[in-house]
């Protein structure tokens, strides 16, 4: 049931709450820009009028790596600017949000937190999970699937033995689609090592923007391995020589970090510079603009699946509503809670079932609950850590 012939209730915006959080990880992830000690995030709570508490989450970094957004220009450009364009504001339509923030430019991060909590507070009003508040928004036949389809993500080792006890432990785990990391110098004879050992997984490659174009004979012998796809081998920001890249691999290009907006995917799609994409709500400034995309991956019949930020679990438990939706056609970045922390700052915690998936919350909104005592341990930890003081 699609829900569309339901009168939906307003919300009206009282206050937005801001808690910087710092979260030591279970295993740091190394990637070809480095690695992360601690999760940095602002969460953002919204209290409507009638007392509902919407949760959302900007997942920035605490260094500018991925994104040029870190932690505390989140922090800064929700606390100064954003919650005052929101405060006070009547939601019919919670996909309204993306107009009101819409004189703030970029900061795509710090709009997904604060869009993902009127979400959240928009779909607990009507009493809906936030899997379901989606599928009002699209065309009919795309209900929750009520599940997650998830792989793994495996950063850089120091060693073929260590990136095997790794993989080993993920099979185990029940994962069935794994991700790797690679880097020039970290490439080629780590997929054949892997492939060679696993035959029979379904195996990715993960760039980083590592490469450029001028690489492609060396990008050309991945062909061998039977890969799932190699993401975002080129420039952050680059459509154009993605295309040209493309053109003479027989591996799917995946595109990340060159996606931001709807229009970005068109033009990807009209020079061939895409195969597959990898969608972070996060990335492209929230779930509005992620519905947008959505229907255009449909439409194009393009493989999609959703991404992932190493999100508490505010930001999984949305997200994993989202990859529930039937045009996600990939397993998604999206593992289970003790893939990266202990505790987190929600339960319950999410759990990887024996199909390599995870179970959407039957709850309103996102479904679970924040543990108020571990977001205020974790907002003491952010300032006693002060390494990227917020003022």
């Amino acid at each position: 049931m699609s829900g569309k012939e339901i009168e939906m209730k307003s919300i009206s915006i009282k206050e937005v709450k801001l808690y910087p959080i710092a979260m030591t990880f279970v295993e740091k992830l190394m990637t070809s820009f480095g690695g992360e000690n601690f999760k940095g995030a602002v969460i953002v709570e919204v209290i409507t009028e009638d007392g509902i508490s919407g949760w959302g989450e900007a997942s920035s970094a605490p260094v500018p790596g991925y994104t040029g957004e870190t932690t505390g220009t989140a922090y800064h450009i929700l606390h100064n600017w954003m919650a005052d364009l929101v405060t006070g504001k009547t939601i019919d339509d919670p996909r309204d949000a993306q107009a009101l923030i819409a004189p703030i430019r970029y900061h795509e991060h710090a709009k997904h937190g604060l869009e993902g909590a009127i979400w959240d507070a928009f779909a607990k009003a009507n009493d809906m999970r936030i899997a379901d508040l989606f599928t009002h928004y699209l065309p009919e036949g795309h209900q929750s699937t009520n599940k997650a389809n998830v792989g793994v993500s495996i950063g850089l080792q120091k060693s073929n033995e260590a990136l095997f006890e790794i993989i080993d432990k993920r099979l185990a785990q029940g994962y069935k689609r794994i991700k790797l990391k690679i880097k020039p110098g970290q490439d080629i004879e780590l997929a054949r090592a892997v492939r060679e050992r696993y035959p029979d997984i379904m195996l990715m490659l993960d760039a980083n923007s590592a490469y450029r174009l001028s690489d492609a004979e060396h990008l050309k012998k991945l062909d061998e391995f039977d890969l799932l796809m190699i993401e975002q081998p080129l420039a952050h920001d680059d459509i154009y020589e993605h295309g040209k890249l493309a053109a003479q691999l027989k591996t799917p290009i995946c595109l990340d970090e060159s996606i931001k907006t709807a229009g970005d995917l068109r033009l990807a799609l009209q020079v061939g510079a895409i195969g597959i994409l990898n969608l972070k709500p996060a990335r492209v400034g929230g779930f509005t603009e992620a519905l947008k995309i959505y229907e255009i991956c449909v439409e194009n019949e393009l493989p999609l699946w959703i991404g992932g930020m190493m999100e508490t679990g505010i930001g999984r438990a949305a997200n994993a509503s989202f990859a529930s939706l039937p045009g996600v056609t990939l397993p998604c970045d999206i593992s289970a809670t003790d893939r990266y922390f202990n505790p987190d700052v929600t339960e319950p915690p999410f759990v990887l079932n024996d199909d390599s998936t995870l179970t959407v919350p039957d709850g309103a909104g996102i479904g679970i609950e924040v543990q108020l005592d571990r977001l205020e341990e974790f907002v003491a930890q952010w300032h006693e850590n002060n390494i990227y003081p917020i003022g």
